[in-house]
This record gives C-alpha cells, structure tokens and sequence, in this order.
C-alpha cells in the first residue's frame, strides 16, 4: 500500500501534529512540572521537623512533646490532624516510639454510601484516607508502605480498638467530634506504657445526631486534669486558603 501523505492546513503548509489530551514529559509538558516542583510524583526527600504557623499550633506542639495525652480542638483547617501525625512520624523515627496506629470512625459526612465491595482494608479506605495523605506527605509513599507492612504504622477503625493495650505507641484518634461519650472513653482507656495519645476534632463539625457527639463532655471533663493538655484552636489559626476562615465566620 502507498503511503499517506501527512494533510496540511494553512498557507504555510505546515504538517498538522495531533496532540496529546493529556500531554506529559515525552511530549515536552507536564502539569506536574514547574520552576520549584521538579517532578511532583517522585518520592521526595521531606523536612523532618515541621514549624508551627501560629502561637495556638505552637501550643499544640509543646504540648504533644510534654504530655501522654492531648486532645487537640478545632475548626478545619487548622492542623490539628497534621501536626499530630507529623510529631507520630518524628518520634517513631527517632526510636521514641515502636509503632504509630491512627484511627477515626467510619462516618460518613452526611452521605450513605452503601454497602463498599472488597475486605476490610478495601472497606474503611475512603474513610481512612485523610490519613494515608498526611502520612504519604510526611514520609512519601515507598516508606510509608514499607512501615505498613512492616507493621510499624497501623491505621484501624474505632470499631476495632475495643480490648487492646497500646503500648510503646503514638497514637492518633482522628474526627472524634464523630464518636459517641463512650467511643471516646472507650479509646482513651487504650493508652499503655510510653505512649502518647492524640486526640483530635472540631466540636462543632459532628455528622452524628445532635447530642451524640462526646467530645466536648469528655474534653471539659479531661480539661481538669494537670496531666492532660486540652488546646484548643480558633478560626485565627486556619492555615489553609485565608477563605476556609471567611466562610466558617459566616456558615
């Protein structure tokens, strides 16, 4: 067969190039590219100290470093949840703790999505996801599989913290403004020998009916106590887009 001559459009007869609908590197452009990124899908090399952006996040710091329990209170967006998995990472890899395990309940934000096809792991992995992003950002994705594996860095449900002893862990209970008074209890009691519990969430943002939600009770309660750190964030102390505050002062 003869071949094709390539069709022409223009005066100046160049030869028409079809283009990619998503380019990438082969054809010169990439979306992931730019003067300070690199190349965004690489595992990067990341800080392995953070700094606080606020006086409220500095509070949370000194107070994670100080105490074996710390409940941590706040609207979105003010850390709450990164910090503590970032001072998680930093103790596990200076040989403080052996394992980190983070849990938060699977409630789902208003929405029923049914029934999820696949195991456990399959199951909970769009309610855990938060926390594979905070740990994937801290430790990139070739480790923080690793330490998956390895066991080092467990992350779990609510539903399946009842009957064990955490020790020698850091320990990160996320959203818990979505466990009940007794969820709550029931976690807190987990806590072993040289560990550190983290508990994080925003009172005000629960997706349980109104009254169900225990962490305010629990964290007025623990408040009392001289050896447990209740910080409590505010919407000054939001570090994402400056809008996430304009909208939380009005909505």
């Amino acid at each position: 067969m003869a071949r094709r001559t390539p069709r022409t459009y223009g005066k100046n007869k160049e030869t028409a190039q079809v283009r990619a609908l998503f380019p990438t590197e082969r054809n010169g452009w990439d979306p992931l590219d730019g003067p300070d990124i690199p190349d965004a899908r690489r595992d990067q090399r990341y800080v392995r100290t953070i700094k606080p952006y606020n006086p409220n996040q500095h509070a949370l710091m000194d107070a994670i470093e100080s105490h074996n329990m710390v409940v941590a209170l706040g609207p979105a967006g003010t850390g709450k949840t990164y910090l503590a998995i970032a001072k998680a990472v930093e103790a596990l890899e200076a040989g403080k703790v052996a394992r980190i395990l983070l849990t938060r309940p699977a409630v789902e934000a208003g929405e029923n999505l049914g029934f999820l096809p696949g195991d456990l792991e399959d199951k909970m992995a769009p309610y855990l996801r938060p926390l594979y992003d905070a740990l994937s950002d801290r430790l990139g994705n070739k480790r923080l599989k690793q330490y998956l594996v390895d066991g080092s860095i467990e992350i779990a449900p609510v539903a399946y913290m009842r009957g064990r002893t955490l020790n020698n862990a850091f320990v990160v209970i996320d959203e818990a403004q979505n466990c009940t008074y007794g969820q709550i209890k029931m976690l807190l009691t987990r806590l072993g020998w040289h560990s550190t519990m983290v508990l994080t969430g925003d009172p005000d943002q629960s997706d349980l009916l109104p009254g169900m939600s225990g962490l305010s009770d629990i964290a007025a309660r623990l408040e009392t106590l001289e050896d447990v750190a209740v910080v409590r964030l505010t919407a000054k102390d939001i570090v994402r887009h400056p809008l996430v505050a304009s909208m939380l002062s009005v909505v």
